[in-house]
């Protein structure tokens, strides 16, 4: 990610450049910063999260699972973004009158990559975190066989679980086992 080269925009000035934008773009606090492509990797894990999500979210009727085209805003902190795949569970709130920009996320799926993890487990997570409705930060890595999921307590403290190549784990009540997620992922012995 790198930032644009005027030193503040307003909320208005990014709606209106993204609107118009052929790439995606993160704002936060008056940043604006472009996003960068993904590896196959990385759009393979995607693929295969989006495919077996939604597959068990139709069974259950309440909730859609959204791809990284679907603009996600934290009114607390400022932040407006892409995660690589959201769920939203029962009427979806957008903000005001921008029907493109998303406010009540129940879960978000970030896919880690080697220039973006340090980001997407440290300041990204804390500010997912100020999601009121977030019940859910999913992290996974498209390097090595790695989930790691950050789960809101009934007392408001986030518990992180870690999960390898075998494990099962839980995304909005639906049993996925890790392995399933790296289908066809053939990891860069390079990196």
């Amino acid at each position: 990610m790198s930032a644009l080269p005027q030193l503040k925009y307003s909320i208005n000035e990014y709606m209106e450049m993204e609107a118009t934008s052929l790439e995606k773009h993160e704002f936060y606090q008056g940043e604006v910063f472009a996003m960068a492509g993904a590896s196959i990797q990385h759009n393979q894990i995607v693929g295969n999260a989006l495919y077996l999500l939604k597959a068990h979210l139709r069974k259950k009727g309440k909730c859609q699972v959204f791809p990284s085209d679907l603009k996600i805003h934290c009114q607390i902190n400022s932040l407006f973004t892409y995660p690589d795949l959201s769920i939203v569970c029962g009427k979806i709130e957008t903000l005001q009158k921008h029907k493109d920009v998303v406010t009540n996320p129940t879960v978000i799926i970030e896919v880690l990559s080697a220039s973006t993890q340090d980001y997407d487990r440290g300041r990204k997570c804390k500010l997912y975190r100020d999601i009121p409705t977030l019940n859910e930060y999913m992290i996974i890595s498209s390097m090595e066989f790695l989930v790691e999921k950050y789960e809101k307590q009934t007392n408001g403290a986030w518990l992180l679980n870690v999960y390898h190549r075998e494990d099962l784990f839980t995304i909005n009540s639906i049993e996925i086992q890790t392995i399933d997620l790296y289908e066809d992922v053939v990891f860069d012995q390079s990196a």
